[in-house]
């Protein structure tokens, strides 16, 4: 799921947005650019029409926005429209001057604020720097506070599952994987792609590897999903093919990205040979697991690595991650690969 904060999630505040349930005040903080921008332009969206937003709409920027400005904007009233929209952007740089307010100076607006009026602040890279203010906003709840965090590498094909499902489509897990693993987490461009595949879906209304293979560039037998496979069975023709495969073509296939989803995924099969809890739910908790699919895969590599194999194959990839970016080798990237893979295969 979408980065949340307790009480109030990116698809709640989203689904209210849409039925035009709005609330006085948003702050949206935090290290995730991809959901301030969207809970932001869905706001202007449906608050105002494109005829309101030339009287109705006033955005400031950052270092030169006046907030005590702001706060009167916000004390107006519409012109012929049901509402007005104040968004503050990039507000982490707002408020260095004394002589133009600070964002604390929002308290008082926020024991008060206008029905009429909706003011959007959004902080990017944290949280907004304004005890007084969102202490305010919290006691009166004339307001929310959204934190949107930035999504981690393991967190990404539950974070595409839901995106695709809130599409109205749905994705098989390996699809899911194979834009994780290949686009990461930029989130921007990740859900730029999907909105691709969105039109070119059939009937089914169905994301499928071929589908994701032959408009986003990504081949649906040589990805880092199916080399996980491969080293789970120990299947190293597989993996060497994979391997050659990266080498031809690099640019859809850094030598990081493998080295660091190996990691994750080898120290999840750890993690899980040393779980006191074996059910299904401890170990899911265990190793920040999603899902009883990828649960599966971390399980059957337990099967075929043992803990002290596991123990040194987090060593080599530290390894190789190492000498990949020059440290203490002259090799280029796809040779320190086949090295590791030969390694792990005889762990």
């Amino acid at each position: 799921m979408p980065p949340k904060k307790t009480g109030v999630s990116y698809i709640s505040l989203r689904n209210e947005i849409m039925q035009h349930k709005f609330r006085h005040i948003y702050v949206l903080e935090g290290e995730e650019p991809y959901y301030i921008d969207s809970l932001t332009d869905l706001i202007v969206a449906n608050a105002l029409s494109d005829d309101e937003r030339d009287f109705n709409l006033t955005v400031a920027y950052g270092a030169d926005a006046n907030i005590n400005d702001l706060i009167g904007a916000c004390r107006r009233y519409p012109v012929m429209a049901q509402r007005q929209v104040v968004v503050l952007k990039d507000a982490q740089n707002a408020g260095k001057s004394s002589a133009t307010g600070n964002l604390d100076s929002f308290k008082f607006y926020a024991q008060r604020p206008l029905d009429t009026t909706i003011l959007v602040i959004c902080n990017k890279g944290g949280a907004i720097k304004a005890k007084g203010f969102l202490d305010e906003l919290k006691s009166s709840k004339a307001g929310v506070v959204f934190e949107s965090n930035k999504v981690r590498d393991y967190e990404l094909p539950g974070v595409i599952a839901s995106h695709v499902k809130n599409l109205g489509l749905s994705i098989d897990n390996k699809s899911a994987t194979m834009l994780a693993t290949s686009i990461g987490t930029d989130l921007s461009r990740l859900f730029g792609e999907i909105s691709k595949l969105q039109m070119l879906v059939g009937p089914n209304k169905s994301i499928t590897p071929e589908l994701v293979e032959r408009n986003i560039g990504i081949s649906k037998d040589y990805n880092n999903f199916e080399l996980e496979d491969a080293l789970i069975v120990r299947n190293g023709a597989k993996a060497y093919r994979i391997i050659d495969y990266y080498e031809k073509n690099p640019k859809h296939n850094p030598v990081t990205i493998t080295v660091s989803q190996l990691f994750s995924f080898f120290s999840s099969v750890l993690l899980l040979r040393t779980s006191r809890d074996r059910t299904d739910e401890g170990l899911m908790k265990q190793c920040n697991c999603k899902s009883l699919f990828r649960l599966k895969k971390f399980k059957q590599a337990a099967q075929n690595y043992n803990t002290l194999a596991c123990v040194n194959i987090i060593s080599y990839l530290r390894e190789c991650d190492t000498k990949s970016k020059g440290h203490g080798s002259r090799q280029d990237g796809y040779s320190l690969l086949k090295e590791l893979i030969f390694k792990i295969l005889h762990a």
